[in-house]
């Protein structure tokens, strides 16, 4: 496996740059509109006081108000479509990765996936606009300045030095709601994790009569996340009072400052007026803190995706299989797991064509075996080869083509049975596969036979069992049944057994039935992770540790 390049901020930026420019370019009309619109009432109302009509400044004014308007339409129009563009690649990207991280899924919960997919790609997705507003928002401070300089160098200063105390309130606003928008969304994450698994366990829990306590355990982390929330808005109330300090003082400085000007005779009253707008402009905080809150929220959901893009891929060579019967080869394959190796140093060959019977207590490694035959995941340490040539060296077409697997509980996906039986394969390889696992009358009964939609299936867990079989039918070399058959009783056992012995492929069986084993052509006794003996069946037998693990 190896690391693709990570998701970053910038990257969701460079994403959306085609929309970008549309909207900087509205954003940039509207400032503009709203800093001309001063200059216009003033020279207005000097016009008025001075005798002379006012109609043309008051046109133009009210050609600046509806240019705000517009740019206010476009700026909502582009980043909408901006911002669902990124959630779109977002969500592509995180499914992709997700179903491309193998086993390594395990180190998130389900539902915390599904809430980073879902509500942190739409809070990461306004990167793009929420840096353009960034930008845009500025633009009013610094115009403002601009203007008060070229009405009067002194109402420059004046403001400026409220701008430097606005500066601040903002500094310390953004530090204190990132903080608080990262934890929010962790917590967020932790109790859709609890939910969904509360959900797929609802039986076992309305069994037991706990759907109490199970409610407290889901919500066990409100209180946290309604401080966290408390504390953006005790961020957004912290600034607003702040600015209720820090705004008016500039505006006030301002005002004062064109008080002196007009005494002086360098201002005109319709010049104070425009000086005020400017200042009352460039210190409001209104919609800096909205920006600046929707950036917060951006990085720090950006984060949390990035985390998940952070997992190594499984990469795929671009080796096809040469002829061959199937022939597997464990070469000192280690699989280390938390608390140790549930794998180590595992060696072994399966001729082409065998049945390989894997068995062993619960926990001694029989579904990591499983898992690295199948190239479920890769050896941390070993390789595993497959007629010869390493698994991972293979084209991802050549080791799905050649390699099958299926599991106690098959998880089943697609829009219908045939989807379910055999994704994008064609019918016929479909009927072929269901009439060898015994499925094919099963599905015949249905209202709609293969056609029907899977959630309306009615199945058991054999049912279920015989479906995944039919799905890993496909395998033209290795076929891995890790406990498939557990759920179907002795007979369909035998009927599947006796059409996989027809196909010559070969077969790496994980039971926990003697008479499995016994069938076996060879079985491989796993114990702590390690093999500790592999031969026929009733040669193993003379051995009571051998025994006993079927009997436990």
């Amino acid at each position: 496996m190896t690391t693709a390049p990570g998701l970053t901020f910038g990257a969701v930026v460079r994403r959306s740059r085609r929309r970008l420019p549309l909207l900087g370019a509205s954003g940039l009309l509207g400032m503009l509109s709203l800093l001309a619109l001063p200059l216009a009432l003033a020279n207005a109302v000097d016009t008025a006081v001075a005798g002379r009509g006012a109609g043309t400044w008051i046109a133009v004014a009210a050609a600046l108000v509806l240019l705000g308007v517009v740019s206010d339409l476009v700026d909502a129009y582009a980043e909408t479509t901006c911002a669902a563009d990124a959630a779109a690649w977002l969500r592509t990207g995180m499914v992709r990765r997700m179903l491309g991280i193998s086993h390594r899924i395990r180190e998130f919960e389900t539902g915390d996936l599904v809430a980073r997919t879902s509500g942190g790609t739409a809070d990461a997705a306004h990167a793009g606009p929420g840096l353009v507003g960034a930008a845009a928002a500025v633009l009013p401070p610094i115009g403002g300045l601009a203007m008060l300089l070229w009405l009067h160098w002194t109402l420059a200063i004046a403001f400026a030095v409220g701008l430097v105390l606005v500066a601040l309130v903002l500094r310390l606003f953004a530090k204190q709601t990132a903080a608080a928008a990262i934890a929010y969304q962790r917590v967020q994450g932790g109790m859709a994790a609890r939910l969904t698994e509360a959900i797929g366990g609802r039986r076992t829990i309305a069994a037991a009569g706990t759907e109490d306590a199970e409610t407290d355990r889901v919500l066990s982390e409100l209180p946290a996340l309604a401080e966290h929330g408390r504390a953006s808005w005790k961020a957004v109330a912290a600034a607003g009072g702040r600015a209720a300090f820090a705004g008016p003082l500039a505006t006030v400085g301002v005002l004062a400052v064109a008080g002196f000007q007009v005494g002086a005779g360098n201002l005109s009253a319709g010049e104070v007026l425009a000086a005020v707008q400017y200042a009352m402009i460039g210190a409001g905080l209104g919609s800096l803190t909205g920006v600046i809150g929707s950036l917060a929220r951006a990085k720090a959901a950006v984060a949390r995706l990035a985390e998940v893009h952070a997992v190594p891929v499984v990469e795929y060579g671009e080796s096809e299989l040469p002829a061959g019967n199937g022939r597997l080869e464990l070469r000192s394959v280690t699989v280390q797991g938390e608390a140790g190796p549930i794998l180590e140093d595992v060696s072994l060959i399966v001729p082409g064509g065998a049945v390989a019977a894997v068995v062993g207590a619960s926990g001694s490694g029989k579904s990591a075996l499983a898992a690295v035959a199948a190239r479920l995941r890769d050896p941390d340490r070993g390789e595993v080869l497959l007629d010869g040539v390493r698994l991972d060296r293979l084209s991802r077409a050549a080791l799905r083509d050649g390699v099958g697997i299926a599991t106690e509980r098959p998880t089943l996906a697609g829009e219908t049975l045939a989807d379910a039986m055999g994704p994008g394969r064609p019918r016929a390889a479909v009927l072929a596969a269901a009439a060898a696992v015994g499925a094919h009358a099963f599905a015949e009964r249905l209202p709609r036979g293969y056609d029907t939609p899977l959630e309306s299936v009615p199945m058991s867990g054999g049912e279920a069992q015989r479906i995944g079989l039919a799905r890993a039918w496909r395998a033209e070399r290795l076929l891995i049944l890790d406990d498939a058959t557990a759920a179907l009783d002795a007979v369909s056992e035998l009927r599947i057994a006796e059409a996989l012995a027809a196909s010559g492929r070969t077969r790496i069986v994980a039971t926990h039935k003697a008479q499995v084993a016994e069938q076996a052509d060879v079985v491989i006794w796993l114990h702590e992770g390690r093999v500790r003996g592999t031969g026929e069946h009733q040669a193993l037998w003379t051995e009571p540790a051998y025994r006993e693990v079927f009997h436990r």
